[in-house]
């Protein structure tokens, strides 16, 4: 019998099960919990993490040797935390670890560089919430989130989670400045490993190998950016709050408009009125008129007023593109509609209407009375850009999520006519106009109130403060919304308690759990889902799962086998579900 030798365990990079296999170590090579392998699985090589090592086995010839030890990866914590979330997101392991992998061979660790420095000013605020083991800091858009940061690091080394690239690099500048240790992950993977004052990054960064650790702050904790749009749908607030449990430290997020989810069971700091107010732009109500939806102009007098301004450069946000989403006749208000399917078509073109769902292409007349006038019951970035520019006398140029990145701010337009997509596109304005808010606040999403929000939140931060004439107006109807009296009084904590009431009845995140099961594979897999935990109700071609909370939801997922070779997608409380 051959005498017992040393392995290490490998769990592969592959869309399989999470199996792990065990692979004979070469003799001039080592490895660490988390080292990034290559192996040959199954007659091709493969990526993998090591899980453990020292592996007792009889029967060493029979194993295959390791191919490629590619340096250091994440820590046995982070691989704890990777399984935690596998489960947690109904995920593999894989999928998490690869997220906590630098994307480039990292050799070795750096020895720890903790700088011991203090800047100031220290958040007050953030300061009581850290006494108190952590908590949410309402902070306006238009203040520095910095003072947190230092109070934070009176605790010692930070981990700071932000939800955009060059938000992450910008702090990591200023914080270089200050004076205080930096690693921005993951490029540098290495110095946050081996320690320094504050490692920060964006949402990947949850996962970061870190060194010691005094304190977690969570940056614009309502950003849809800190969840994954592809499945497993993780969110970063919830992998960085875990974390903090479990390693017995703080936990800080900060939000001008923190959603019900961090709220829940937190303590909260609400800045005094005159902060607010200070921290905001003007916010200015529009009201629109009773009419019927294609009787209502989206060009009021406010705002063309706001775009004949030639001192202001205006951003006017609209979330349809195109030149229309729903059309009806003129004449016989008869809905638009495909011949072929059935759907609703739009306009591409002055003389086209094509349909969203099989793209057959149409000419501009009424099937129904065969005329050529249509009403847009819910025009596009095309349509209104047209409008806007007929109306300001001015350039207009249309910004969306397929816009040239490198033109645009080359362009130099004063008025700027988009979707969301271009408040990340366009750094600052005078004035942004959200001028269809009723279509965002009655969209079919039980988390329509929290986006609405969060967009008025990225506008504020474009428009800047009103003390320098940052502006922000609101086109509604629904001036008694909740969220609308919220923004008018410059009190988030109204539309937050109004929201939260109203999933808690319903049973919704966080007072609930929900998933969302579609795909091929969908029915096997939704029966499989354990009825102890989690219920399932069928909804067209997808199912939804609901629990009574995240632990029992992931429960019941993991009872149900994913069918080999179908393209299931599994999204666990995934933002714009319903």
């Amino acid at each position: 019998m051959d005498q017992p030798a040393r392995a290490v365990r490998v769990l592969p990079d592959t869309s399989g099960p999470d199996k792990e296999f065990d692979y004979l170590l070469p003799a001039t090579t080592t490895a660490q919990i988390g080292s990034p392998v290559r192996i040959d699985l199954g007659g091709r090589r493969v990526g993998g993490w090591v899980v453990a090592t020292d592996v007792e086995v009889e029967h060493s010839t029979s194993l295959k040797p390791v191919a490629l030890v590619a340096g250091v990866g994440p820590d046995a914590e982070v691989l704890d935390l990777c399984a935690w979330a596998a489960h947690r997101w109904s995920g593999r392991r894989s999928q998490f670890l690869v997220t906590a992998t630098p994307s480039r061979r990292v050799a070795a660790v750096t020895s720890p560089m903790y700088s011991g420095m203090q800047p100031s000013p220290e958040s007050p605020a953030t300061a009581r919430l850290l006494s108190g083991g952590g908590g949410v800091l309402q902070l306006p858009p238009c203040s520095d989130p910095l003072p947190a940061v230092w109070a934070a690091l009176g605790l010692g080394p930070v981990l700071v989670v932000v939800p955009g690239v060059d938000d992450a690099a910008l702090l990591a500048a200023r914080i270089r400045r200050a004076g205080p240790t930096v690693a921005l992950w993951p490029d540098e993977f290495a110095a946050a490993a081996g320690g320094v004052d504050v490692v920060i990054g964006t949402r990947r960064a949850a996962f970061a190998r870190v060194g010691s650790l005094g304190a977690i702050v969570l940056i614009d904790e309502h950003d849809e950016r800190l969840q994954s749009e592809a499945a497993p749908t993780w969110h970063a607030r919830d992998v960085l709050a875990h974390r903090a449990r479990r390693r017995g430290i703080p936990f800080i997020a900060t939000s001008p408009v923190p959603t019900p989810e961090v709220l829940t069971g937190r303590a909260v700091e609400i800045p005094s009125e005159q902060r607010r107010r200070r921290g905001w732009p003007d916010i200015v109500i529009v009201e629109r008129g009773g009419a019927e939806p294609w009787a209502r102009s989206l060009l009021s007098s406010e705002l063309i007023a706001e775009l004949r301004d030639v001192s202001r450069r205006v951003i006017a946000i609209v979330n349809v593109t195109g030149r229309s989403a729903l059309m009806a006749c003129a004449a016989c208000s008869e809905l638009a509609r495909c011949e072929r399917c059935g759907h609703a078509v739009r306009s591409v073109a002055r003389s086209t209407l094509v349909c969203r769902a099989c793209a057959m292409e149409r000419p501009l007349v009424c099937t129904a009375c065969g005329s050529g006038r249509f009403r847009n019951l819910r025009p596009g970035v095309d349509r209104i850009a047209e409008e806007f520019a007929a109306a300001a006398g001015r350039e207009v140029v249309v910004a969306t999520a397929a816009s040239d990145l490198e033109r645009l701010p080359a362009m130099g337009a004063d008025v700027v006519v988009g979707t969301e997509a271009a408040l990340h596109r366009v750094r600052a304005a005078d004035t942004v106009a959200i001028i269809d808010a009723d279509a965002e606040l009655l969209a079919p999403r039980f988390r329509a109130s929290a986006q609405f929000l969060a967009l008025v939140a990225t506008a504020a931060r474009r428009a800047g403060p009103a003390d320098a004439g940052g502006r922000v107006m609101i086109q509604t109807s629904l001036v008694e919304h909740p969220v609308i009296r919220a923004l008018a009084n410059y009190d988030p904590t109204v539309a937050s308690d109004a929201d939260s009431a109203l999933r808690r009845t319903l049973g919704l995140p966080p007072f609930g759990a929900l998933a969302v099961v579609s795909g091929a594979g969908a029915s096997e897999f939704a029966d499989g889902v354990d009825r102890a935990h989690a219920q399932v109700v069928s909804d067209a071609d997808r199912y939804l799962v609901r629990a009574s909370d995240a632990d029992e939801l992931a429960a019941g997922l993991a009872a149900a086998e994913r069918p080999a070779g179908q393209r299931l997608r599994v999204a666990v409380d995934p933002a714009r579900g319903s």
